[in-house]
């Protein structure tokens, strides 16, 4: 694995934002939730990997022989867990594609074209 960096990680939230951008310029339906898709999946999505991120974190730092141990060190800690707890809960958003793909297909003109 390559050696991450700061502005690897910047690459990629640039590249987010560029996929928010396009999807404001009101793409067609389905290529938007093909692209959308992957930022969704259950196990391997975004809001699935930012909590085990957060999670990691957490435990980095407060298993860091340099961090001092202070009760500030504990909350700061348990906010990241809950948030972490919080993004976890998000996972469930690729079944909201799944709905908008079953809404799109059956729309009234997909109808008309089949």
């Amino acid at each position: 694995m390559p050696a991450l960096t700061p502005n690897a990680i910047h690459a990629l939230t640039e590249t987010l934002a560029d996929l928010t951008d396009y999807l404001r310029e009101n793409p067609d339906p389905a290529e938007a939730l093909a692209l959308v898709e992957p930022l969704l999946d259950e196990y391997t999505g975004l809001p699935v990997q930012l909590a085990d991120t957060l999670r990691a974190l957490a435990r980095a730092v407060q298993t860091h022989p340099d961090t001092p141990r202070t009760a500030e060190l504990g909350l700061l800690v348990t906010e990241l867990r809950i948030a972490a707890s919080e993004q976890a809960d998000q996972h469930t958003l690729h079944y909201v594609l799944d709905q908008l793909r079953a809404l799109h297909g059956s729309s009234p003109a997909s109808e008309q074209e089949g």
